[in-house]
């Protein structure tokens, strides 16, 4: 059994992220006083009273608007179709406004049950302003304050309630379900939500030509050839210097911490620039993570027949670093060559987790020693450790130089095809 969705709706900027982070009891998702800084929609696990249910950010919901706001506003309906409870969420410190007529009587058209929930009611003197929403027709208004935390107890005990048993059902944990965590990373504007869309297979998340449009880390498993993956797609990350203070540094925050908990990352390329210093540097990212990366060189069609050659080679030379990864070329928007990712994530997968036997890694030993002896030091023997990443330990007489290391770790990898897989190589001086 699936979790109770609480969906939580209205109008731009009345505070529903804040909400979202206070019934969490941590700053999940991004908020900064600026409208329409939510687009995709974002489930939150929340438990209280024993009851366990998830809370789902949603944008800001218009009738009317540019084309970004109105993919926006499309979020907001998925999630709604999915809800078991709606919060409508308005703002006391400006009072009820026609946009707040408007969502209401679009969570009323959906027939789901609501709750009226009144934000920014930082004191008792405030209160009578809250009254003033009644007439929305969608209930009696629960008072409270997302930022101070007032009335935040009361209005969980409220939402447990309503869940009645439905919340009591046994669930299935994000954390326990097995799922292959795959990060999709990369520069603002390079196809990564497009690409995510295409893998999934609907619109889970807001694409649109303008650099930064998804701000949060978005979630969500799938049921693939491959098994269960769970696709995490990632707000783009730029150079330092051109990271805005606040909503932007949250953002980065955010794609650095699903890298930290990703099994393997997708570094999503723009093939019509090549791999630029900024790519090199999100590989730098995911090399230290310690998880396998694929390269998926997206707009490939837009790339001149005669340019592709240096293009790739662009690409080897600047990430040669991070191991034999595949390079992918795919165009997202169309669809094309975006099938081969899942058969490499497997094979990628695959490699992370092999372990090799202590006969053959010695053998291997043996034999890279005999074609290039090291200078001032000797491998009396191996063992392989640990996997995820394959780590190998060499129990040596004498001293390796670090260059001597490096011809180690690529004989491994090439003996026992370990492909786009970190290796790790720990010396032991007897």
């Amino acid at each position: 059994m699936t979790r109770p969705q609480v969906v939580v709706v209205g109008r731009p900027n009345v505070g529903k992220s804040s909400l979202v982070n206070r019934l969490a009891a941590k700053r999940i998702a991004v908020v900064e006083e600026q409208r329409g800084v939510t687009r995709d929609r974002k489930a939150v696990e929340v438990e209280w009273r024993g009851v366990s249910f998830d809370v789902v950010d949603t944008g800001g919901w218009l009738e009317t608007g540019d084309t970004l706001e109105g993919k926006v506003s499309d979020q907001a309906n998925a999630a709604l179709a999915q809800a078991d409870l709606v919060l409508l969420v308005v703002d006391a410190a400006t009072g009820p406004v026609d946009e707040d007529s408007h969502a209401a009587r679009w969570v009323r058209r959906s027939g789901r049950p609501v709750m009226l929930v009144v934000n920014k009611v930082d004191d008792e003197q405030h209160e009578p302003s809250g009254w003033e929403f009644l007439n929305l027709g969608v209930g009696e208004p629960y008072m409270i304050s997302a930022q101070h935390g007032r009335g935040a107890g009361d209005l969980l005990d409220r939402i447990v309630e309503h869940l009645g048993e439905t919340a009591d059902e046994p669930t299935v944990s994000d954390v326990d379900d097995g799922a292959l965590r795959v990060a999709i990373v990369g520069r603002p504007n390079v196809g990564k939500s497009t690409l995510f869309n295409q893998l999934i297979g609907e619109e889970r998340s807001v694409v649109h030509d303008l650099p930064g449009t998804t701000r949060d880390a978005i979630d969500t498993v799938v049921d693939t050839t491959a098994g269960l993956i769970r696709f995490i797609d990632t707000a783009g990350m730029r150079k330092r210097a051109r990271t805005e203070a606040g909503l932007e540094t949250y953002s980065v925050l955010r794609s650095l911490d699903a890298l930290d908990r990703a099994d393997i990352a997708v570094l999503v390329i723009d093939a019509t620039d090549g791999a630029t210093g900024q790519d090199q540097r999100l590989a730098e990212r995911i090399s230290a993570a310690g998880c396998p990366a694929i390269v998926v060189l997206n707009k490939w069609e837009l790339v001149a027949t005669e340019a592709r050659e240096s293009v790739l080679a662009n690409v080897a030379d600047k990430l040669g670093f991070i191991g034999d990864a595949p390079v992918l070329k795919t165009t997202a928007l169309s669809g094309k060559g975006v099938h081969r990712l899942l058969p490499a994530l497997a094979q990628a997968a695959a490699d992370y987790t092999k372990r090799v036997p202590t006969g053959a890694l010695n053998r291997a030993i043996r034999d890279l020693q005999i074609k290039q002896p090291a200078p001032k030091g000797k491998i009396r023997y191996a063992v392989q450790g640990a996997s995820e990443p394959p780590t190998f330990t060499l129990f040596v007489a004498g001293k390796l130089a670090p260059t001597y290391l490096r011809y180690v770790e690529r004989s491994l990898r090439e003996r026992f095809a370990l492909g786009a897989s970190p290796i790790r190589v720990r010396v032991r001086v007897e």
